[in-house]
């Protein structure tokens, strides 16, 4: 609890020394030095000092080593992300330093906005519990977008959004669930496949690809088209309940009518992409409750090739912590 507490009051001293602008510079180790210490007075994390100097064990730091360390205009904003995100398992403070103080909107409906409410559900966490695997990180313009396995709690998976300005983060979106203990039917997990974005020219044409899955399939029920799609059977699920193929699906989707089980999408709220991965953020209802639907596609020659989800019920209004709304 102290390092959470410690996280919370100094956000604004972090945010101070990122306005002063680091650069790239080398830095002679002193006797006493920490690593995480190094990286505060740096405007950097202890986790982009031990990738940038290729350490071993970035608990072993000795007096006159000399560390090359990058100042916050040398990260790029998926850095930023990954190294805040890990800071919920570190308690390192000085990620903090990449959200705008002034202007932090947030999505998570059980946090509030800005800073406070950032550093208030931290301290909700027992300490040295967290534990935080970015998985994926891609980036589309001003926008971050991750998959992330997730232990606060219980184990969960979940997608986060970032979005940028002039280099800080000023809003972010999320969707969770509870992590699934068993592989799904064909032997995958939620997490697990390719990480790397490829296709890099590619990212507006996969995004406009998988849009119009979304809109012709998922939103409008227009099954003829469904092949079309896809490259025949060729089709890998990491859906906890669905086997891999258009076979699988549509096993799936028959075992889901014979209990009565309904899945509606009502609107796509927002397409992000980086190459051949693209995620799509959605609105509509599932087993009778209101959800967020948020699917990652790769797109492999011109077809969806592979698919991981989120799904989470969006609370009622008399439950938010802030007035955004999910979306």
């Amino acid at each position: 609890m102290k390092k959470k507490l410690m996280m919370t009051m100094t956000l604004v001293l972090v945010f101070i020394m990122t306005s002063l602008g680091f650069a790239t510079t080398d830095y002679t180790v002193k006797s006493g030095d920490v690593l995480w210490k190094i990286a505060l007075a740096h405007d950097t994390t202890w986790q982009q000092i031990a990738k940038d100097n290729q350490m071993d064990n970035p608990n072993l730091i000795f007096p006159g080593e000399v560390l090359t360390i990058k100042g916050d205009e040398d990260m790029t904003n998926k850095d930023k992300v990954v190294a805040l995100l890990k800071s919920i398992e570190t308690g390192d403070t000085a990620p903090v330093a990449y959200i705008n103080p002034n202007k932090y909107i947030q999505h998570n409906l059980g946090a509030a906005d800005g800073l406070a409410g950032f550093g208030e559900l931290l301290s909700m966490i027992p300490e040295g519990t967290a534990k935080v695997n970015t998985v994926r990180a891609f980036a589309d313009g001003d926008y971050v977008f991750t998959h992330t396995d997730y232990n606060f709690f219980v184990p969960k998976v979940g997608f986060d959004v970032f979005r940028f300005e002039d280099g800080l983060i000023v809003e972010h979106w999320d969707n969770l669930t509870v992590k699934a203990e068993q592989a799904n039917p064909s032997g995958r997990t939620e997490l697990d496949g390719p990480t790397a974005s490829t296709d890099l020219d590619k990212t507006e044409e996969n995004k406009d690809l998988v849009a119009n899955f979304v809109d012709d399939i998922l939103v409008n029920g227009r099954m003829e088209k469904l092949a079309s799609y896809f490259d025949g059977d060729s089709y890998l699920q990491h859906n906890t309940g669905i086997a891999d193929g258009l076979s699988g699906l549509g096993a799936a989707l028959e075992a889901m009518a014979k209990q009565s089980l309904t899945m509606t999408y009502t609107k796509v709220h927002r397409v992000l992409g980086e190459g051949n991965f693209v995620l799509v953020m959605s609105e509509g209802d599932f087993a009778g409750k209101h959800v967020a639907f948020y699917d990652l596609f790769r797109v492999e020659n011109g077809k969806i090739a592979e698919h991981w989800d989120v799904i989470e019920e969006i609370p009622a209004k008399d439950q938010w912590k802030n007035d955004n709304g999910k979306f």
